[in-house]
């Protein structure tokens, strides 16, 4: 443990000073903003290994760690839909005098839970309608109209890949390995003519 704090120290002050450099130092000399971070979270995630290697051989520091946690974590946003999981006890009578047990309060928590993106089919159905008496014709709802006329996005789903490319700065060739993953293969020419469709006039250029 001596010889991991001593690491840990020797990697903070090697941030420090490129933090002094960047604040500092000549321009050349500057380090990229994504680097700073990149080398604070790998502190941080170091941080948080020695933090879990305690909690498991010490109880009483797990606990205490815990109750810093809910203090300084905050609370979660309203807005978001809640699902109530109730966890109850089997028996409710005394196990003193065997009589019926009576609610007087309860515990509640609440944590962040995150469902994976989900990809699904929107199928559009036009039934076509015809007259036995007349059979002049047929009837059918018009199609609704799509951004790519022919094409497989929703507009939700153009929405998303021009989200993840211009706001997270996902390339297209990484967003078409993502939905590989999911088996659904889409070559990067395809999202980038997608692109081309939904992007607005003011948005920068691919």
């Amino acid at each position: 443990m001596l010889l991991a704090e001593r690491v840990q120290n020797e990697r903070l002050r090697q941030i420090i000073k490129e933090l002094q450099r960047h604040r500092f130092g000549r321009r050349a000399e500057t380090l990229p903003e994504d680097q700073m971070l990149l080398g604070l979270e790998d502190v941080e995630q170091d941080e948080a290994d020695r933090a879990a290697q305690i909690d498991g051989s010490s109880p009483d520091g797990r606990q205490a760690r815990g109750h810093k946690r809910r203090i300084n974590r905050g609370a979660l946003p309203g807005h978001l839909p809640r699902i109530e999981i109730v966890v109850d006890i089997d028996e409710k009578t005394c196990p003193c005098c065997r009589g019926e047990l009576h609610r007087i309060g309860e515990d509640r928590s609440e944590r962040l839970d995150m469902v994976p993106a989900q990809f699904r089919v929107v199928v559009t159905r036009r039934p076509k309608y015809a007259c036995r008496a007349c059979e002049d014709g047929v009837v059918q709802a018009q199609a609704p109209a799509r951004l790519i006329e022919s094409g497989l996005p929703t507009e939700a789903t153009v929405a998303q890949v021009l989200v993840s490319k211009y706001a997270d700065h996902l390339p297209l060739y990484r967003q078409a390995q993502i939905y590989a993953r999911q088996g659904i293969a889409l070559d990067r020419s395809t999202l980038a003519d997608w692109v081309g469709h939904g992007r607005l006039p003011s948005a920068p250029a691919a």
